[in-house]
């Protein structure tokens, strides 16, 4: 169950409460037995845990780091408060605006750069007046020319994470999901939107970093929340977390299949074997 409104939570600082929020994506192995599986609750179909029972709880304000290898159920978590999916059990309270940041940037592909600007901005209920008059800066900060004229599915993986943050960023969402999007943009773009992060930060909004990388996390991040296999491993400072899951992915790296399948790492366990900074 996904729950949003603008009522004060007993809480008021709490922004996104998730309690024991499980996600299970059915494993399909015929369109047949997909129709089976959608028609009929009895079916009985095997299916993939994404997410394990995940609780956690994050404050207005903050910025949040959540990372884990590849599979581990980061971008599932993101979307699910984003509201583009729902969990299979559990609930998820969301309190204000969310706008999430992908690499794809969540664009209608067959519009232009100008089009797509204006949906968004429309789906996020702002007027024709009101998107007037942020369109400019939008194209500004995206800086990617005449091809803001030019259908999406023409653009670059980087051109695409450019006018998708630069949409993302200026619509002023309470809550601003990052997924991996300034991977695939260049360095002086990201220097660029690590710069507007920080001023997103210093007025009071919610930032949320989905990545498997560490980096900017370090630098930016009050907390980390570490999840593998879709469980939850543990939720600390950079200082407390950064270090311990490095090692462990660099082991990762060295296992066989079978090994990387069974493992689950344990974080005081890892604190210690490769310590806190």
């Amino acid at each position: 169950m996904i729950s949003k409104n603008n009522k004060t939570p007993s809480n008021s600082d709490n922004v996104i409460i998730c309690k024991n929020v499980t996600k299970d994506y059915p494993l399909y192995s015929t369109f047949g037995q997909k129709l089976k599986g959608l028609l009929s609750n009895k079916s009985k179909i095997a299916s993939f845990r994404a997410l394990d029972d995940i609780s956690l709880t994050l404050k207005k304000g903050e910025c949040v780091g959540l990372i884990g290898l590849n599979g581990s159920g980061k971008s599932t978590l993101a979307s699910i408060i984003t509201g583009i999916t729902t969990p299979s059990s559990g609930s998820v309270r969301v309190k204000g605006e969310v706008s999430m940041l992908c690499a794809a940037s969540g664009m209608r592909t067959q519009l232009s750069g100008i089009d797509n600007i204006r949906f968004k901005c429309l789906t996020m209920g702002y007027t024709d007046k009101q998107i007037k008059g942020m369109e400019k800066e939008i194209i500004e900060f995206a800086d990617i020319g005449m091809h803001i004229h030019q259908p999406v599915k023409t653009y670059s993986s980087g051109m695409r994470s450019r006018l998708g943050f630069a949409i993302a960023i200026h619509i002023d969402p309470d809550i601003l999901i990052i997924d991996e999007a300034l991977a695939v943009g260049d360095s002086s773009f990201t220097d660029k939107c690590l710069k507007k992060i920080d001023e997103f930060k210093a007025s009071g909004k919610t930032i949320i970093f989905v990545s498997h990388g560490v980096t900017a996390m370090t630098t930016f991040c009050d907390r980390i929340i570490w999840i593998n296999r879709g469980k939850l491993v543990g939720i600390g400072t950079p200082a407390e977390i950064v270090n311990p899951y490095c090692g462990f992915a660099r082991e990762y790296a060295t296992m066989s299949n079978e090994q990387q399948k069974k493992i689950m790492p344990d974080l005081k366990e890892y604190q210690k074997k490769y310590g806190i900074t």
